[in-house]
């Protein structure tokens, strides 16, 4: 970690000394506006689809607005996206606007003033309005009440179960709450000694954003979608906590988490439980052509404490989305948000970015609105995912969150998932940790 901080700090340096008195890629002064004509720069994610539909959207959107030209490049990936993006802020060659950010990077980014609160705008509430954004935003809002980044996409995290394992154990559905899957581990285990729940050697990794996808998906279930951190205060649900620990502890007393490296484990059947992306279907159409929805395998949301009371069960959303950055003249910043309302005014556009893309539109009516009803027919195995969207938790708001997400799994999932440490003590030794982070 210290090696990449310091590549990091290397290449702002080097782009800031490069760079000079350089104005910007945006252009405060003649590139930015000649002949009444607004220049702004977008930066596409550095993935060729994404590029395509953004070249595609600016190419059509300046049809029609003749005064505003786009440049559309991507956005360098070397170390990381997120180094280059600091290197050009540090550089004064920012674009006027970038795909690409999550939320907790976004946080790091509007704590330095280096992106524009786009509620700030004239024009952003149309803009929610427009995407039939209202309920998605909501978990978007950061802790200071502004909204830094408009949502693109969201992959609203599901578990998948094995259906065709599963109904060989007696079960037509998968578990819903944490007694019912105990229930199935221990018949799992009798019946199957070598099979096991979750295999996963990612439960013993303390990586940062390993914690997406295994301790945040059932802790926003667990909680009821309540917060984890709120800038920089601690607001999580430590009753919540404990029972997400003490669900991994038990599994892991029946046998039924395995932790080693394992090829394909869900796939082949070794493990019946695993967090899955919508990502997935499209490597599964060539390797898997036998995992097939309903037939064998099913998506369900998170499962949740026996006596949790709720309608329907939250999770972590893996997000990104659309900022305006700082550097850009006050003329970029209204013609940036002109372009993001012509792109999010129309559907048609968040169809072609799921054709394109096989990314989801952060839209409340993603499963219901009609004009995507013919996408879904054909992938029906997304339409779960679009119906969770309201309900998807996206990363914490805190430019820490590396060393945060970093210490959930030292100080507890880990070890807990290891039977190292009491799911109880496990949580008040992370919080400890999380709390002296955040001073």
């Amino acid at each position: 970690m210290k090696k990449f901080l310091s590549l990091i700090v290397a290449l702002v340096l080097v782009s800031a000394a490069l760079a000079g008195c350089s104005t910007g890629n945006g252009g405060s002064g003649k590139e930015a506006s000649k002949k009444g004509v607004t220049t702004i720069t977008f930066w596409a994610a550095p993935n060729p689809t994404q590029q395509a539909y953004w070249k595609e959207m600016a190419d059509q959107f300046t049809k029609e607005h003749p005064n505003i030209k786009i440049k559309v490049s991507p956005m360098k990936e070397s170390p990381t996206s997120e180094a280059s993006i600091q290197a050009a802020i540090a550089g004064h060659n920012a674009p006027t606007m970038s795909e690409n950010i999550n939320r907790s990077f976004a946080a790091e980014l509007a704590q330095s003033k280096a992106i524009v609160p786009l509620d700030q705008l004239s024009g952003w509430d149309d803009v929610v309005k427009a995407r039939k954004m209202d309920n998605t935003i909501k978990g978007w809002t950061f802790s200071d009440g502004h909204q830094y980044v408009a949502p693109l996409y969201s992959n609203a995290m599901l578990f998948a179960w094995r259906i065709d394992i599963l109904k060989k154990l007696g079960y037509n559905e998968p578990p819903k709450t944490y007694s019912e899957m105990l229930d199935v581990a221990k018949k799992l285990k009798a019946k199957y000694p070598e099979k096991y729940i979750w295999a996963k050697a990612d439960l013993v990794d303390p990586t940062a954003w390993k914690r997406w996808f295994d301790f945040f998906m059932l802790y926003h279930a667990a909680s009821n979608g309540n917060n984890f951190i709120s800038g920089n205060k601690w607001v999580a649900d430590d009753q919540a906590g404990v029972k997400v620990l003490k669900l991994m502890a038990d599994l892991q007393k029946q046998h039924a988490l395995l932790t080693k490296k394992a090829k394909d484990p869900f796939e082949t059947g070794v493990g019946i439980f695993t967090d899955l992306g919508p990502w997935t279907f499209t490597m599964w159409k060539d390797k898997y052509p036998e995992m097939q929805l309903n037939k064998t395998f099913v998506l369900s949301t998170p499962p949740v404490p026996d006596d949790l009371k709720s309608d329907h069960a939250y999770t972590f959303a893996d997000t990104k989305g659309l900022v305006i950055y700082a550097q850009a003249t006050k003329a970029q910043q209204k013609a940036a948000l002109q372009f993001m309302k012509w792109v999010f005014s129309h559907p048609e556009n968040d169809l072609k970015l799921m054709e394109k893309t096989s990314l989801l539109p952060a839209r409340d009516d993603l499963s219901t609105n009609e004009q995507f009803t013919s996408y879904f027919d054909k992938h029906p195995e997304l339409k779960p995912y679009a119906a969770e969207i309201p309900y998807a938790i996206p990363a914490i708001d805190n430019p820490k969150y590396n060393d945060i997400q970093t210490q959930i799994g030292q100080q507890a999932f880990n070890p807990v998932v290891q039977g190292k440490i009491d799911p109880k003590k496990g949580w008040e030794a992370m919080k400890k940790a999380i709390e002296g982070e955040l001073k």
